[in-house]
Order: structure tokens, then C-alpha cells, then sequence
């Protein structure tokens, strides 16, 4: 596991921007109105995750992660980075006219699959899933293509209720998690099938 960079205020780190592009193939939002800012919002039963993230990235932050009271009775965990420039680029690219869309070229390098998988995949008894729902199909077929080209990963897109979401070819999954195992927080491995 990587232990997180320390870095001055002026620039992200390489590490720092897989991190984050991690998050926004997840759950990761941004907003901006001059510059823009990073939000990580989970449940509870997420705080590792959180808090490895908010260590990762912790000098772009004004305020520790809080809980806080969801919809019903979900419990959230989360911390919003500062408005910052440096920032501003990642937002543009994920989110070019506000609502988040897949760039048409990144890297998907073990950090940022990792990442990924910790924030928004799941498991069945012999397949991984990538939550990808939030993706339209024309951007899911993207990212298929991206890890088979990059990393060789086969996919198939599963039918989740009315959505669809990646799930990893069973042939796939031993080179999927020999990629991030090396990035993945001990207590996400549950996510891993037996």
C-alpha cells in the first residue's frame, strides 16, 4: 500500500491525481464557482477508505472528515477539499458542462483501479463488479475498451435492476486483483471473491 505523499499546496502529485480520478470513476463529485473542489462522501462503514483519502490528499482540506446525517438513515462520512486552481482541470475534464461524464482518455493505472474498486465495486460469489451505472452506455463500452486495451481485463456490461455496470470476466479477475491488490486497504478485501 502506498503511504501518502506529502506535497506543498502548489500542484497534485501523480499519485494524488490517480487518487482522484479513483474517486470520480466512483462516488467522487466535484463543484466549483471560481475554482473548483473535491468532495468524498460515504457511508459510515466506509471511514478507512475515507480517511487513507482525506490522509492522501489532507493539505488541500480546511476540515477533517465529519459524519453526518443522510437521507433516511444513512449515516455519511466526508470532507470536501478547499476551492482550489489546481483543481480546476480535473473538474473541467470530468464535468465539462456540470454533470460528470468519462473523459475520452485516461489512464488506468493499478492506484487508480484500486481505487476505483475500493470506492464503488462490489462482489458475488466468483465476479467483480465496477458500479458503473452513473456512466451512460456509450462511456461504459469506453471503459471496457480502456482495460482491455491497457491491461488486457476482459468485461462484459451486467444488468443492475434498470442500469447496467461493468463486471469482470471470471478469466480477468486473478490479473484484476494482482494489479490492485498491492493499493487495496486490508479492510477491502471482503470485496474480493474467495
Amino acid at each position: 500500500m502506498l503511504v501518502p505523499a506529502e506535497n506543498t499546496e502548489g500542484s497534485l502529485t501523480e499519485e494524488q491525481k490517480q487518487i482522484i480520478v479513483g474517486c470520480l470513476l466512483g462516488d467522487g463529485t466535484m463543484r466549483i464557482k471560481t475554482n473548483a473542489l473535491l468532495e468524498i462522501n460515504h457511508s459510515v462503514e466506509q471511514k478507512e477508505l475515507v480517511d487513507w483519502l482525506y490522509a492522501s490528499l489532507k493539505q488541500f482540506v480546511g476540515t477533517e472528515p465529519k459524519v453526518r446525517k443522510g437521507n433516511g438513515k444513512r449515516i455519511a462520512y466526508r470532507f470536501t477539499t478547499r476551492s482550489l486552481p489546481i483543481f480546476t482541470s480535473l473538474y473541467y475534464q470530468f464535468f465539462p458542462q456540470g454533470k460528470k461524464k468519462l473523459p475520452i482518455k485516461i489512464t488506468l493505472s493499478p492506484l487508480v483501479l484500486a481505487v476505483w474498486f475500493m470506492d464503488d465495486g462490489s462482489k458475488s460469489r466468483t465476479s467483480i463488479y465496477l458500479n458503473t451505472q452513473q456512466f451512460s452506455l456509450e462511456e461504459q463500452e469506453l471503459l471496457r475498451r480502456m482495460l482491455y486495451e491497457q491491461w488486457g481485463i476482459e468485461t462484459t456490461l451486467n444488468k443492475d435492476k434498470i442500469y447496467s455496470r461493468i463486471r469482470i470476466r471470471v478469466s480477468s479477475i486473478e490479473k484484476f486483483v494482482v494489479l490492485i491488490k498491492p493499493y487495496l486497504l486490508p479492510q477491502f478485501y471482503y470485496k474480493l471473491p474467495s
